[in-house]
């Protein structure tokens, strides 16, 4: 699988806010360790070049509080023991390898109608 570098993950969060406005400073809230959101989701999820180009294509913008809803979604699946995780946030849908903590598609409200998902073991509506 040709996966996007974790810095492609700020990229796209940069993007979100230029196209959505959101409270000042959202991506740059600091967490009790002093860490950054972008910092710590970085570190935990990455997005697929099919994924990434799935949302670009379908004109698909998560701010950062929605990328923490589907991180702590991934967590959750992981402790749960899932393997392949649709994650539902809002009209979205992403289909995440808990494994690799890795997104590995992306599907608009629009796309949603008829669609069927394979090969997951687990839903997660965030």
């Amino acid at each position: 699988m040709n996966t996007i570098q974790n810095s492609k993950i700020n990229e796209l969060i940069q993007q979100s806010q230029a196209a959505q406005p959101t409270t000042a400073g959202a991506a740059q809230t600091q967490t009790a360790a002093g860490a950054t959101f972008s910092d710590l989701l970085q570190d935990q999820l990455k997005v697929s070049g099919h994924a990434k180009t799935r949302m670009e294509s379908r004109n698909i913008n998560l701010s950062p509080d929605d990328w923490k809803r589907v991180l702590d979604g991934v967590q959750k699946a992981a402790a749960k023991g899932a393997k392949e995780s649709l994650v539902m946030v809002d009209d979205v849908a992403l289909v995440v390898s808990v494994k690799n903590k890795t997104v590995i598609t992306a599907v608009d409200r629009d796309s949603l109608k008829d669609n069927v998902f394979t090969n997951i073991d687990s839903a997660i509506i965030v």
